[in-house]
Protein backbone atom coordinates (compact mmCIF):
# COMPACT_ATOMS: atom_id res chain seq x y z
CA UNK A 1 0.00 0.00 0.00
CA UNK A 2 1.38 3.40 -1.12
CA UNK A 3 2.11 5.82 1.84
CA UNK A 4 -0.69 8.49 3.03
CA UNK A 5 -0.43 12.09 1.90
CA UNK A 6 0.25 12.72 5.87
CA UNK A 7 2.71 10.65 5.88
CA UNK A 8 4.28 11.91 2.78
CA UNK A 9 4.42 15.41 4.38
CA UNK A 10 5.82 14.03 7.72
CA UNK A 11 8.46 12.37 6.32
CA UNK A 12 9.67 15.28 4.50
CA UNK A 13 9.90 17.13 7.55
CA UNK A 14 11.60 14.62 9.54
CA UNK A 15 14.42 13.85 7.29
CA UNK A 16 14.99 17.73 7.07
CA UNK A 17 15.63 17.45 10.85
CA UNK A 18 12.18 19.79 11.33
CA UNK A 19 10.88 17.95 14.76
CA UNK A 20 8.75 20.52 16.05
CA UNK A 21 7.18 21.27 12.91
CA UNK A 22 6.74 17.49 12.11
CA UNK A 23 5.32 17.07 15.42
CA UNK A 24 2.91 20.33 14.59
CA UNK A 25 1.77 18.41 10.99
CA UNK A 26 1.15 14.95 12.99
CA UNK A 27 -0.81 17.31 15.29
CA UNK A 28 -2.79 19.45 13.06
CA UNK A 29 -2.83 16.94 10.04
CA UNK A 30 -3.53 13.38 11.70
CA UNK A 31 -5.37 14.36 15.11
CA UNK A 32 -7.25 17.12 14.18
CA UNK A 33 -8.93 15.79 11.37
CA UNK A 34 -9.10 11.93 12.62
CA UNK A 35 -6.63 10.82 10.04
CA UNK A 36 -6.06 7.05 10.50
CA UNK A 37 -2.67 5.84 10.98
CA UNK A 38 -0.81 3.82 8.73
CA UNK A 39 2.52 1.87 9.92
CA UNK A 40 4.79 4.19 8.11
CA UNK A 41 3.33 7.32 9.75
CA UNK A 42 3.32 5.71 12.99
CA UNK A 43 7.10 5.03 12.66
CA UNK A 44 7.80 8.78 11.47
CA UNK A 45 6.29 10.18 14.52
CA UNK A 46 8.01 7.93 16.94
CA UNK A 47 11.02 9.04 15.38
CA UNK A 48 10.44 12.30 15.82
CA UNK A 49 9.12 12.34 19.32
CA UNK A 50 12.57 10.30 20.18
CA UNK A 51 14.69 13.27 18.81
CA UNK A 52 12.19 16.03 20.38
CA UNK A 53 12.15 14.29 23.61
CA UNK A 54 8.36 14.64 23.06
CA UNK A 55 6.84 11.85 25.82
CA UNK A 56 3.13 13.59 25.88
CA UNK A 57 2.84 13.38 22.43
CA UNK A 58 4.79 9.50 22.76
CA UNK A 59 2.15 8.71 25.65
CA UNK A 60 -1.02 9.97 22.99
CA UNK A 61 0.98 7.70 20.27
CA UNK A 62 0.93 4.84 22.01
CA UNK A 63 -2.77 4.80 23.16
CA UNK A 64 -3.56 5.24 19.60
CA UNK A 65 -1.12 2.35 18.49
CA UNK A 66 -3.01 -0.16 20.59
CA UNK A 67 -6.47 1.55 19.65
CA UNK A 68 -5.49 1.08 15.83
CA UNK A 69 -4.12 -2.73 16.04
CA UNK A 70 -0.68 -1.83 15.81
CA UNK A 71 0.13 -2.76 19.57
CA UNK A 72 1.41 -6.53 18.08
CA UNK A 73 3.94 -4.93 15.40
CA UNK A 74 7.11 -5.68 17.30
CA UNK A 75 8.90 -2.91 15.03
CA UNK A 76 6.36 -0.53 16.14
CA UNK A 77 7.21 -1.65 19.78
CA UNK A 78 10.70 -1.52 19.50
CA UNK A 79 10.27 1.84 18.37
CA UNK A 80 8.14 2.73 21.21
CA UNK A 81 10.74 1.16 23.94
CA UNK A 82 13.42 3.79 22.31
CA UNK A 83 11.53 6.54 22.46
CA UNK A 84 10.48 5.77 26.11
CA UNK A 85 14.42 5.29 26.43
CA UNK A 86 15.38 8.48 25.57
CA UNK A 87 12.43 10.27 27.92
CA UNK A 88 13.82 8.30 30.64
CA UNK A 89 10.95 6.43 31.08
CA UNK A 90 12.99 2.86 32.08
CA UNK A 91 10.13 1.33 33.78
CA UNK A 92 7.15 1.59 30.82
CA UNK A 93 10.43 1.19 28.46
CA UNK A 94 10.98 -2.21 29.86
CA UNK A 95 7.11 -3.49 30.51
CA UNK A 96 6.69 -2.46 26.46
CA UNK A 97 9.55 -4.44 25.31
CA UNK A 98 8.58 -7.33 27.51
CA UNK A 99 5.40 -7.06 25.17
CA UNK A 100 7.60 -7.98 22.04
CA UNK A 101 7.49 -11.84 20.80
CA UNK A 102 10.34 -13.74 20.50
CA UNK A 103 9.69 -14.55 16.88
CA UNK A 104 9.74 -10.44 16.52
CA UNK A 105 12.82 -9.48 17.85
CA UNK A 106 15.26 -7.23 15.79
CA UNK A 107 18.28 -7.94 16.06
CA UNK A 108 19.66 -4.10 15.20
CA UNK A 109 16.62 -3.08 18.12
CA UNK A 110 17.42 -5.10 20.51
CA UNK A 111 21.46 -4.27 20.92
CA UNK A 112 20.28 -0.14 20.78
CA UNK A 113 17.43 -0.76 23.73
CA UNK A 114 20.73 -3.09 25.35
CA UNK A 115 22.97 -0.22 24.90
CA UNK A 116 20.48 2.64 25.77
CA UNK A 117 19.54 0.55 28.90
CA UNK A 118 23.15 0.47 30.07
CA UNK A 119 24.11 3.59 29.14
CA UNK A 120 21.44 4.84 32.06
CA UNK A 121 22.87 2.67 34.63
CA UNK A 122 20.12 0.01 34.40
CA UNK A 123 21.77 -2.67 34.81
CA UNK A 124 19.79 -5.57 36.13
CA UNK A 125 16.95 -4.14 33.28
CA UNK A 126 19.85 -4.74 30.69
CA UNK A 127 20.91 -8.28 31.73
CA UNK A 128 17.27 -9.45 31.42
CA UNK A 129 17.11 -8.30 28.06
CA UNK A 130 20.12 -10.13 26.72
CA UNK A 131 18.87 -13.05 28.65
CA UNK A 132 16.17 -12.80 26.82
CA UNK A 133 17.38 -12.42 23.44
CA UNK A 134 16.92 -15.37 20.77
CA UNK A 135 19.95 -14.10 18.66
CA UNK A 136 23.11 -12.38 19.90
CA UNK A 137 25.70 -10.90 17.36
CA UNK A 138 29.18 -9.42 18.09
CA UNK A 139 27.67 -6.34 18.83
CA UNK A 140 25.44 -7.36 21.62
CA UNK A 141 28.37 -9.33 23.08
CA UNK A 142 30.13 -6.64 23.17
CA UNK A 143 27.40 -3.98 24.57
CA UNK A 144 26.94 -6.48 27.43
CA UNK A 145 30.74 -6.91 28.33
CA UNK A 146 31.26 -2.85 27.96
CA UNK A 147 28.19 -2.85 30.00
CA UNK A 148 29.66 -4.59 32.92
CA UNK A 149 32.50 -2.72 32.58
CA UNK A 150 30.97 0.31 33.03
CA UNK A 151 29.02 -0.69 35.73
CA UNK A 152 32.39 -1.21 37.23
CA UNK A 153 31.95 0.89 40.14
CA UNK A 154 32.41 0.61 43.62
CA UNK A 155 29.15 -0.93 44.28
CA UNK A 156 28.18 -2.61 41.32
CA UNK A 157 31.59 -4.01 40.44
CA UNK A 158 30.63 -7.35 42.53
CA UNK A 159 27.66 -7.82 40.89
CA UNK A 160 29.30 -6.94 37.44
CA UNK A 161 31.86 -9.56 37.70
CA UNK A 162 28.81 -12.48 38.01
CA UNK A 163 27.21 -11.26 35.21
CA UNK A 164 30.57 -10.76 33.61
CA UNK A 165 31.19 -14.53 33.75
CA UNK A 166 27.81 -15.80 33.21
CA UNK A 167 28.37 -13.56 29.77
CA UNK A 168 32.21 -15.07 29.48
CA UNK A 169 30.88 -18.58 29.98
CA UNK A 170 28.20 -18.47 27.38
CA UNK A 171 30.31 -17.46 24.32
CA UNK A 172 32.50 -19.42 25.04
CA UNK A 173 29.63 -22.26 25.14
CA UNK A 174 28.39 -20.94 21.91
CA UNK A 175 31.39 -20.85 20.25
CA UNK A 176 31.69 -16.84 19.83
CA UNK A 177 35.25 -16.05 18.36
CA UNK A 178 37.06 -13.13 20.37
CA UNK A 179 37.94 -10.69 18.08
CA UNK A 180 40.31 -7.83 19.61
CA UNK A 181 37.05 -5.69 20.61
CA UNK A 182 35.61 -8.26 22.79
CA UNK A 183 39.24 -9.89 24.20
CA UNK A 184 39.79 -6.36 25.01
CA UNK A 185 36.29 -5.85 26.32
CA UNK A 186 36.50 -9.24 28.83
CA UNK A 187 40.07 -8.42 29.69
CA UNK A 188 38.57 -4.76 30.84
CA UNK A 189 36.01 -6.08 32.47
CA UNK A 190 37.47 -8.65 34.59
CA UNK A 191 39.99 -6.58 35.38
CA UNK A 192 37.99 -3.59 36.42
CA UNK A 193 35.95 -6.25 38.86
CA UNK A 194 38.84 -7.74 40.75
CA UNK A 195 39.73 -10.64 38.84
CA UNK A 196 43.23 -10.16 37.74
CA UNK A 197 44.02 -13.59 37.41
CA UNK A 198 41.07 -14.08 35.24
CA UNK A 199 41.60 -11.20 32.91
CA UNK A 200 45.43 -12.37 32.61
CA UNK A 201 44.34 -15.88 31.28
CA UNK A 202 41.74 -14.08 28.71
CA UNK A 203 44.68 -12.39 27.75
CA UNK A 204 46.86 -15.45 26.86
CA UNK A 205 43.98 -16.76 24.80
CA UNK A 206 43.70 -14.66 22.13
CA UNK A 207 45.24 -12.97 19.12
CA UNK A 208 47.44 -9.97 20.16
CA UNK A 209 48.12 -8.79 17.07
CA UNK A 210 45.88 -5.36 17.83
CA UNK A 211 47.41 -2.83 20.34
CA UNK A 212 43.70 -2.32 22.31
CA UNK A 213 44.44 -6.31 23.67
CA UNK A 214 47.84 -5.17 25.16
CA UNK A 215 46.81 -1.86 26.36
CA UNK A 216 43.30 -3.66 28.09
CA UNK A 217 46.20 -5.40 30.07
CA UNK A 218 48.27 -3.03 30.82
CA UNK A 219 45.53 -0.86 31.95
CA UNK A 220 44.53 -4.29 33.96
CA UNK A 221 47.50 -4.64 36.12
CA UNK A 222 48.10 -0.40 36.27
CA UNK A 223 45.02 -0.46 38.42
CA UNK A 224 46.04 -3.32 40.37
CA UNK A 225 49.27 -1.89 40.93
CA UNK A 226 51.03 -4.43 39.62
CA UNK A 227 54.05 -2.44 38.24
CA UNK A 228 56.41 -5.75 37.07
CA UNK A 229 53.41 -6.97 35.68
CA UNK A 230 52.84 -3.93 33.65
CA UNK A 231 56.67 -3.58 32.61
CA UNK A 232 57.16 -7.27 31.81
CA UNK A 233 53.72 -7.27 29.06
CA UNK A 234 55.53 -3.89 27.27
CA UNK A 235 58.75 -5.62 26.87
CA UNK A 236 56.58 -8.19 25.55
CA UNK A 237 55.02 -6.06 23.31
CA UNK A 238 57.84 -4.45 21.96
CA UNK A 239 59.15 -8.11 21.49
CA UNK A 240 56.02 -9.02 18.98
CA UNK A 241 56.55 -6.10 17.72
CA UNK A 242 52.79 -4.35 18.65
CA UNK A 243 53.63 -0.79 18.28
CA UNK A 244 52.72 0.85 21.92
CA UNK A 245 49.85 4.46 21.27
CA UNK A 246 48.80 7.21 23.88
CA UNK A 247 46.81 4.96 25.74
CA UNK A 248 49.79 2.13 26.34
CA UNK A 249 51.95 4.90 28.19
CA UNK A 250 49.06 6.09 30.30
CA UNK A 251 48.85 2.61 31.79
CA UNK A 252 52.21 2.25 32.24
CA UNK A 253 52.55 5.63 34.10
CA UNK A 254 49.62 4.95 36.37
CA UNK A 255 51.23 1.92 37.38
CA UNK A 256 54.82 4.07 38.26
CA UNK A 257 52.62 6.17 39.84
CA UNK A 258 50.67 3.84 42.29
CA UNK A 259 54.30 2.01 43.08
CA UNK A 260 56.16 5.62 43.33
CA UNK A 261 58.52 4.71 40.53
CA UNK A 262 59.68 8.01 39.62
CA UNK A 263 62.46 7.20 37.71
CA UNK A 264 60.84 4.91 35.68
CA UNK A 265 57.93 7.41 35.31
CA UNK A 266 60.32 9.86 34.10
CA UNK A 267 62.05 7.20 31.83
CA UNK A 268 59.08 6.70 30.20
CA UNK A 269 57.80 9.56 29.67
CA UNK A 270 60.64 10.62 27.56
CA UNK A 271 60.79 7.28 25.45
CA UNK A 272 57.00 7.83 24.06
CA UNK A 273 58.44 11.08 22.73
CA UNK A 274 61.77 10.39 21.58
CA UNK A 275 61.09 6.60 20.43
CA UNK A 276 57.54 6.48 19.18
CA UNK A 277 57.20 10.23 18.37
CA UNK A 278 53.66 10.76 21.03
CA UNK A 279 53.03 14.07 21.79
CA UNK A 280 52.31 13.73 25.80
CA UNK A 281 48.50 14.75 26.57
CA UNK A 282 46.68 16.41 29.31
CA UNK A 283 46.53 12.23 30.65
CA UNK A 284 50.17 11.99 30.18
CA UNK A 285 50.70 15.08 32.35
CA UNK A 286 48.38 14.29 35.12
CA UNK A 287 49.61 11.03 35.80
CA UNK A 288 53.37 12.56 35.90
CA UNK A 289 51.97 15.28 38.72
CA UNK A 290 50.38 12.36 40.08
CA UNK A 291 53.64 10.11 40.07
CA UNK A 292 55.56 13.04 41.11
CA UNK A 293 53.12 14.21 43.96
CA UNK A 294 52.63 11.10 46.10
CA UNK A 295 56.27 10.64 45.59
CA UNK A 296 57.16 13.55 47.41
CA UNK A 297 58.01 15.49 45.33
CA UNK A 298 55.94 18.59 45.22
CA UNK A 299 57.87 21.02 44.00
CA UNK A 300 58.36 18.83 40.57
CA UNK A 301 54.91 18.37 40.44
CA UNK A 302 53.98 21.84 40.94
CA UNK A 303 56.60 22.95 38.20
CA UNK A 304 54.78 20.59 35.47
CA UNK A 305 51.48 21.52 35.78
CA UNK A 306 52.59 25.30 35.61
CA UNK A 307 54.87 24.16 32.52
CA UNK A 308 52.23 21.98 30.53
CA UNK A 309 51.15 23.53 26.68
CA UNK A 310 47.86 23.26 27.86
CA UNK A 311 45.35 24.65 30.67
CA UNK A 312 45.57 22.12 33.58
CA UNK A 313 42.52 20.39 34.76
CA UNK A 314 41.10 19.61 37.79
CA UNK A 315 42.18 16.40 38.34
CA UNK A 316 46.28 17.48 38.15
CA UNK A 317 45.45 20.15 41.40
CA UNK A 318 43.04 17.45 42.97
CA UNK A 319 46.22 15.52 42.81
CA UNK A 320 48.83 17.93 43.89
CA UNK A 321 45.81 18.65 46.74
CA UNK A 322 45.63 15.05 47.85
CA UNK A 323 49.52 14.85 47.94
CA UNK A 324 49.52 18.05 49.99
CA UNK A 325 47.70 15.63 52.43
CA UNK A 326 49.83 12.86 51.91
CA UNK A 327 52.82 14.95 52.91
CA UNK A 328 51.31 17.42 55.13
CA UNK A 329 51.98 20.77 52.67
CA UNK A 330 49.96 22.99 53.63
CA UNK A 331 51.17 25.78 51.32
CA UNK A 332 50.26 23.57 48.33
CA UNK A 333 47.47 22.70 49.51
CA UNK A 334 45.73 26.31 49.67
CA UNK A 335 47.46 26.78 46.59
CA UNK A 336 45.47 24.18 44.38
CA UNK A 337 42.63 25.04 46.08
CA UNK A 338 42.92 28.37 44.76
CA UNK A 339 43.51 27.10 41.02
CA UNK A 340 40.70 24.67 41.50
CA UNK A 341 37.64 26.16 39.59
CA UNK A 342 34.68 23.84 40.44
CA UNK A 343 35.52 22.84 44.30
CA UNK A 344 33.57 19.46 45.28
CA UNK A 345 33.15 18.40 49.12
CA UNK A 346 36.23 15.89 49.06
CA UNK A 347 38.24 19.01 48.15
CA UNK A 348 37.05 20.90 51.25
CA UNK A 349 38.09 17.68 53.44
CA UNK A 350 41.17 16.91 52.01
CA UNK A 351 42.54 20.50 52.91
CA UNK A 352 40.89 20.39 56.22
CA UNK A 353 42.60 17.31 56.77
CA UNK A 354 45.94 18.71 55.45
CA UNK A 355 45.35 21.15 58.26
CA UNK A 356 44.33 18.53 61.09
CA UNK A 357 47.39 16.28 60.20
CA UNK A 358 49.58 18.93 61.23
CA UNK A 359 47.52 20.12 64.09
CA UNK A 360 46.24 23.45 63.39
CA UNK A 361 42.76 23.11 64.41
CA UNK A 362 41.81 26.11 64.28
CA UNK A 363 42.59 26.02 59.85
CA UNK A 364 40.63 23.00 60.04
CA UNK A 365 37.71 24.37 61.83
CA UNK A 366 37.76 27.73 59.27
CA UNK A 367 37.22 25.04 56.54
CA UNK A 368 34.86 22.98 58.26
CA UNK A 369 32.72 26.65 59.12
CA UNK A 370 33.40 27.20 55.02
CA UNK A 371 31.47 24.55 54.26
CA UNK A 372 28.38 25.09 56.27
CA UNK A 373 28.40 28.49 55.19
CA UNK A 374 27.93 27.25 51.91
CA UNK A 375 25.71 23.82 52.65
CA UNK A 376 28.48 21.56 51.85
CA UNK A 377 28.18 18.23 53.24
CA UNK A 378 31.31 15.90 53.21
CA UNK A 379 30.87 12.75 51.14
CA UNK A 380 29.80 9.66 53.21
CA UNK A 381 32.04 6.91 53.50
CA UNK A 382 30.06 3.96 52.20
CA UNK A 383 31.15 0.17 51.43
CA UNK A 384 29.54 -3.01 49.92
CA UNK A 385 29.73 -6.11 49.84
CA UNK A 386 27.78 -9.43 47.93
CA UNK A 387 26.30 -12.13 49.52
CA UNK A 388 23.62 -14.62 48.49
CA UNK A 389 23.13 -12.73 45.17
CA UNK A 390 22.48 -9.36 47.25
CA UNK A 391 24.35 -6.15 47.78
CA UNK A 392 24.85 -5.28 51.52
CA UNK A 393 25.87 -1.10 51.97
CA UNK A 394 27.50 -0.10 55.01
CA UNK A 395 28.42 3.79 56.25
CA UNK A 396 30.73 4.65 59.16
CA UNK A 397 29.48 3.88 62.46
CA UNK A 398 26.02 1.82 60.96
CA UNK A 399 23.98 0.48 63.27
CA UNK A 400 21.03 -0.01 60.48
CA UNK A 401 21.74 -3.35 59.33
CA UNK A 402 20.07 -6.31 60.16
CA UNK A 403 23.10 -7.90 62.01
CA UNK A 404 24.54 -5.22 62.85
CA UNK A 405 24.78 -6.61 66.82
CA UNK A 406 26.60 -9.31 65.46
CA UNK A 407 28.97 -7.64 63.25
CA UNK A 408 29.81 -5.21 66.15
CA UNK A 409 30.71 -8.91 68.30
CA UNK A 410 32.85 -9.75 65.52
CA UNK A 411 34.51 -6.87 65.17
CA UNK A 412 35.11 -6.23 68.94
CA UNK A 413 36.59 -9.85 68.84
CA UNK A 414 38.87 -9.25 65.89
CA UNK A 415 40.05 -6.16 67.92
CA UNK A 416 41.57 -8.04 70.41
CA UNK A 417 43.13 -10.98 67.79
CA UNK A 418 45.22 -8.59 65.97
CA UNK A 419 45.96 -5.66 68.70
CA UNK A 420 47.57 -9.14 69.97
CA UNK A 421 49.78 -9.29 66.77
CA UNK A 422 50.84 -5.49 66.95
CA UNK A 423 48.09 -3.86 65.46
CA UNK A 424 48.08 0.30 66.92
CA UNK A 425 45.22 2.28 65.96
CA UNK A 426 46.29 5.26 64.09
CA UNK A 427 44.89 7.82 66.21
CA UNK A 428 46.31 10.81 64.26
CA UNK A 429 43.64 10.10 61.63
CA UNK A 430 40.61 11.37 63.59
CA UNK A 431 39.49 14.68 61.83
CA UNK A 432 38.74 16.39 65.40
CA UNK A 433 40.90 17.53 68.45
CA UNK A 434 38.81 14.77 70.73
CA UNK A 435 39.75 12.27 73.47
CA UNK A 436 42.04 9.03 72.52
CA UNK A 437 39.23 6.38 73.65
CA UNK A 438 36.62 8.55 71.02
CA UNK A 439 39.62 8.40 68.26
CA UNK A 440 39.61 4.45 68.47
CA UNK A 441 35.96 4.59 68.52
CA UNK A 442 36.03 6.20 65.43
CA UNK A 443 38.23 4.36 63.68
CA UNK A 444 37.00 1.20 63.82
CA UNK A 445 33.63 2.05 62.44
CA UNK A 446 35.06 2.95 59.10
CA UNK A 447 32.76 1.44 56.83
CA UNK A 448 35.10 -0.78 55.38
CA UNK A 449 35.61 -2.57 58.47
CA UNK A 450 32.11 -3.09 59.16
CA UNK A 451 31.60 -4.89 55.41
CA UNK A 452 34.47 -6.77 55.75
CA UNK A 453 33.12 -8.28 59.51
CA UNK A 454 29.94 -8.72 58.11
CA UNK A 455 31.70 -10.87 55.22
CA UNK A 456 33.79 -12.53 57.81
CA UNK A 457 30.14 -13.63 59.76
CA UNK A 458 28.69 -14.87 57.25
CA UNK A 459 31.08 -17.13 55.25
CA UNK A 460 33.23 -20.05 56.12
CA UNK A 461 36.70 -19.92 56.97
CA UNK A 462 39.00 -19.93 53.67
CA UNK A 463 36.71 -17.81 51.63
CA UNK A 464 38.07 -14.93 49.35
CA UNK A 465 36.16 -11.43 51.24
CA UNK A 466 35.31 -8.96 48.52
CA UNK A 467 34.47 -5.76 49.72
CA UNK A 468 33.84 -2.19 47.71
CA UNK A 469 34.55 1.67 48.91
CA UNK A 470 33.49 5.01 47.05
CA UNK A 471 36.58 7.03 48.30
CA UNK A 472 40.26 6.04 48.83
CA UNK A 473 40.54 3.91 51.85
CA UNK A 474 42.58 5.13 55.25
CA UNK A 475 45.75 4.58 56.37
CA UNK A 476 44.49 3.14 60.11
CA UNK A 477 41.65 0.39 57.79
CA UNK A 478 44.84 -0.73 55.21
CA UNK A 479 46.75 -1.65 58.55
CA UNK A 480 43.78 -3.22 59.81
CA UNK A 481 43.22 -5.54 56.93
CA UNK A 482 46.16 -6.43 56.55
CA UNK A 483 46.39 -8.03 60.40
CA UNK A 484 43.03 -9.28 59.85
CA UNK A 485 44.11 -11.01 56.62
CA UNK A 486 46.98 -12.64 58.47
CA UNK A 487 44.99 -13.82 61.95
CA UNK A 488 42.04 -15.40 59.84
CA UNK A 489 44.70 -16.55 57.04
CA UNK A 490 41.89 -15.26 54.91
CA UNK A 491 42.36 -13.37 51.47
CA UNK A 492 40.65 -10.06 51.44
CA UNK A 493 40.38 -8.01 47.89
CA UNK A 494 39.47 -4.66 48.42
CA UNK A 495 38.60 -2.16 45.50
CA UNK A 496 38.96 1.51 46.56
CA UNK A 497 38.44 4.99 44.81
CA UNK A 498 41.87 4.78 43.38
CA UNK A 499 42.74 0.85 43.13
CA UNK A 500 42.69 -2.75 43.85
CA UNK A 501 44.22 -4.04 47.14
CA UNK A 502 44.69 -7.81 47.76
CA UNK A 503 45.49 -8.52 51.45
CA UNK A 504 47.07 -11.80 52.21
CA UNK A 505 49.51 -13.32 54.99
CA UNK A 506 49.85 -9.61 56.77
CA UNK A 507 50.76 -8.29 53.57
CA UNK A 508 48.97 -6.07 50.65
CA UNK A 509 49.75 -6.14 46.91
CA UNK A 510 50.49 -2.12 46.80
CA UNK A 511 53.23 -2.85 49.16
CA UNK A 512 51.70 0.11 51.48
CA UNK A 513 52.36 2.65 48.98
CA UNK A 514 48.48 3.90 47.42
Amino acid sequence: MPPSLSCLMIRATVEKGAFAKALHDYKTIVLSRGTSLDHQTIAYVLETCKNALDLMTASTMHARIVKSGFGSYPSVLSSLVTVYLSCDCFDVAYKVFDEIPDWGFNLVSANLILASLFKNGEFHNASKVFRRMPGKDVVSWNTMIMGCVRNARPKEAISALRHGEQVHHLMAEKEIKLNSILSSALIDMYSKCGSIASAKKVFDSVPRDNVSVWNAMITGFAIHGLVSNVLETFSQMENEAVSPDAITFVGILTACSHCGMVEQGRKFFVLMRTKYSIEPELEHYGAMVDLLGRAGHLDEAYSTITSIPMNPDLVMWRALLSASRTHRMTDYAKLAIEKMSHLESGDYVLLSNTYTSTKRWDHAERVRELMKKKKIRKKSGLSWAELGGGIHQFRAGDRLHFYSKAIYMVLEGLMRRIKMEGYVPTMDLALVDVTEEEKEGNLSCHSEKLATAFVILKTSPGTEIRVSKNLRTCYDCHCWMKVVSKVLNRVIIMRDRIRFHRFEGGSCSCNDYW
